[in-house]
C-alpha cells in the first residue's frame, strides 16, 4: 500500500492518533507482533554461524583464524555501512516494502550458506545476510512510533526487542538439532510428506546436516516477508504524535560529535561497550566449539543444553542490570555505569572457572552466573549513551555508538579469539612438529597425530577464550571512569524520589 493511500485511509482520525495510535488495538497488537518475528529472525539468521561453527570448520577445514574471519569484520562493517543509507531511506519511501525487500535478501542468503563451495563463498553469502539484516531495526522503529502514541511506545519497542533473545534461544534450538540430521534421512523425510519429488537431483549422502539447517532456517524468512507485505500497512508518518508536538529537528552527525567532545563519559562508556560485545561476539561465536571439543558433546547437545539457557540466562542478567540500577540510581547518581562495572569484574573468575571445570553441571551454573553477571551492562549503555546528549542529538549518538560497538565488538572479538586459539594450539603442539595449520587440514595424519591436534586444539581454545575474557577489566575500568564524569555530564538528571 503506498504512502498517499495508507495516509488517506487514516485521515479521518489523525486528530486522536496521539491518544489512539492507528489502527485498532487488536490490529496495532498484530503489527507489532509481526515486527517481533522478523527481529527475532533476524538474530536466528545472525547467530546461526555460531552454532554450526565445528561442523563447518570440519567440513572446509579451517583454523579458527579463518572461521573466526567469517564471523566477524566482513559481517560487521557491511552492517554498519549499510545501516545509515537504508533508515535515511525509511525516512523517505514506504518502510513496510523496505523490511519486505531486506527479510527477503537476508533469508535467500542463509539459506544460500547452505550451498556454499567453500571458504570464500560462505563469506560473500554472510555478507549479503548482512546487508539485509541492516535494514530490519530503523524502519521497523519508526513503524511502531507512528502506530503506538508516546504513553505505550516503551512497552511496544520492549516486545519489538524481545526478538534479540527469542533469536539467539531459538538459533540454538532449531539449528543444532539440524545440524545432526543426515542427509539421507531428511531426504526420507521429504519423501514421507509427498515433496521428496522436487528434490530428485540432490544427492543425499553427500548433504550435510549444517548445510540442511542453513536451508531449513533461512527460507520460511520469505513467506514471513509475503506475509508483512500483505498484512501490514504503512502508517502515516508522525500520526501517533499531539498535533501540537513541537518537531524538533535532527542534529547532524557533526552537531552531535561537537556535543559530544565535552562529554567523556559517553566515550568511556562507548569503549567500555566496545570492549564487553568484543569478548561476548567473541565467547558466543567459539561456545559451541568449544564443548564439543573439551567436553565432546555433540551440536544438539551443546545447543539444546547449553546454548539456548544460557541465552535465556543473558537475558535475565540485562533485566537484573536494569532493576539494580533503578534500585540504587536514587542513592548512588552513577549506578548506571558503576553496576555493570561490578558485573564484568565477577564475570571474569566466574568464566575461567567455568571453561576449566571438569563436571557439566558445574560448568553449566557457575557459566550460567557469569553470563547474568556479563549481560547486566547492556542498559546502561543506551541509558548513558542518550542521557548525555540534548534530545536532537539522541539518536544520532546512539547511532556512533551502535557502530562503534559493532565494528569493535562484532568487528574484532571473533577474529581474536581465532587467532589466539591457532597461536595457542600451536604453542601447544610445537613440540610434536605439529601446527594449527597441520590440523586444520588433516591431511594424511596418524591417529596419535590426531589425537593430539584435537587435544591440543581444545586447549588452545580454552587458552583463547580465557584471555579474551579479561578484556572484561579493562571494559569495567572504563566504566568506571565513566561513572566519574557522569553526573556533570548528564543532560536528564536523576532526581531522588
Amino acid at each position: 500500500m503506498s504512502d498517499t493511500a495508507t495516509a488517506a485511509a487514516g485521515a479521518g482520525a489523525a486528530g486522536a492518533g496521539h491518544e489512539t495510535g492507528y489502527g485498532s488495538k487488536n490490529y496495532r497488537t498484530y503489527v507489532l507482533l509481526m515486527l517481533m518475528v522478523v527481529y527475532t529472525l533476524n538474530f536466528i539468521d545472525r547467530n546461526l554461524i555460531g552454532v554450526l561453527a565445528e561442523p563447518i570448520i570440519t567440513t572446509f577445514s579451517l583454523s579458527d583464524t579463518q572461521f573466526g574471519l567469517l564471523a566477524s569484520w566482513p559481517f560487521a562493517i557491511f552492517y554498519a555501512v549499510m545501516g545509515l543509507p537504508i533508515a535515511m531511506a525509511a525516512d523517505r519511501f514506504n518502510r513496510v516494502n523496505i523490511i519486505v525487500i531486506c527479510i527477503v535478501l537476508w533469508s535467500v542468503m542463509t539459506a544460500l550458506c547452505g550451498i556454499a563451495a567453500g571458504f570464500i563463498t560462505l563469506m560473500l553469502f554472510r555478507i549479503g545476510v548482512a546487508v539485509g539484516e541492516a535494514g530490519c531495526t530503523p524502519p521497523a522503529n519508526s513503524i511502531i512510533g507512528d502506530y503506538y502514541p508516546a504513553k505505550h511506545r516503551a512497552t511496544a519497542l520492549g516486545i519489538y526487542s524481545m526478538g534479540v533473545t527469542l533469536g539467539g534461544v531459538l538459533a540454538y534450538l532449531f539449528g543444532g538439532p539440524l545440524a545432526e540430521l543426515s542427509g539421507p534421512a531428511f531426504g526420507a523425510w521429504l519423501d514421507g510428506i509427498g515433496v521428496g519429488g522436487l528434490f530428485t537431483g540432490i544427492d543425499w549422502q553427500n548433504v550435510e546436516g549444517w548445510r540442511i539447517a542453513f536451508v531449513v532456517i533461512g527460507l520460511p524468512g520469505v513467506l514471513i516477508g509475503a506475509l508483512l507485505w500483505f498484512t501490514v500497512k504503512e502508517p502515516p508518518r508522525g500520526y501517533s504524535d499531539p498535533p501540537n508536538a513541537q518537531k524538533v529537528e535532527k542534529a547532524s552527525t557533526k552537531e552531535t560529535l561537537q556535543e559530544l567532545a565535552s562529554k567523556p563519559s559517553f566515550w568511556w562508556m562507548s569503549a567500555g561497550a566496545a570492549l564487553v560485545a568484543f569478548v561476548g561476539y567473541g565467547l558466543f561465536t567459539f561456545q559451541i566449539p568449544f564443548l564439543i571439543r573439551e567436553h565432546g558433546l555433540g551440536v544438539r547437545e551443546a545447543s539444546i543444553n547449553f546454548g539456548a539457557p544460557l541465552s535465556a540466562l543473558a537475558a535475565v542478567g540485562t533485566f537484573l542490570g536494569g532493576y539494580l540500577t533503578d534500585r540504587f540510581s536514587n542513592r548512588f547518581k552513577t549506578a548506571v555505569a558503576i553496576i555493570p562495572a561490578i558485573g564484568l569484574l565477577l564475570a571474569v573468575p566466574l568464566y575461567i572457572f567455568a571453561f576449566y571445570a571438569s563436571s557439566l553441571t558445574v560448568v553449566f551454573v557457575v557459566w550460567g552466573l557469569a553470563a547474568i553477571c556479563h549481560y547486566a551492562y547492556l542498559g546502561a549503555q543506551y541509558n548513558i549513551g542518550q542521557g548525555v546528549v540534548s534530545v536532537r542529538s539522541r539518536a544520532t549518538a546512539i547511532a556512533i555508538l551502535l557502530i562503534i560497538v559493532s565494528i569493535i565488538g562484532n568487528g574484532i572479538g571473533p577474529q581474536f579469539v581465532g587467532i589466539m586459539s591457532d597461536v595457542f594450539t600451536g604453542a601447544n603442539l610445537s613440540g610434536e612438529g605439529l601446527s594449527a595449520s597441520i590440523c586444520a587440514a588433516n591431511d594424511g595424519l596418524t591417529e596419535a597425530q590426531l589425537a593430539s591436534c584435537a587435544e591440543g586444539r581444545s586447549a588452545g581454545l580454552k587458552q583463547s577464550i580465557s584471555v579474551t575474557t579479561l578484556w572484561f577489566i579493562v571494559a569495567a575500568f572504563c566504566f568506571y571512569m565513566s561513572s566519574r564524569h557522569l553526573e556533570k555530564d548528564m543532560v536528564a538528571k536523576v532526581e531522588a524520589a
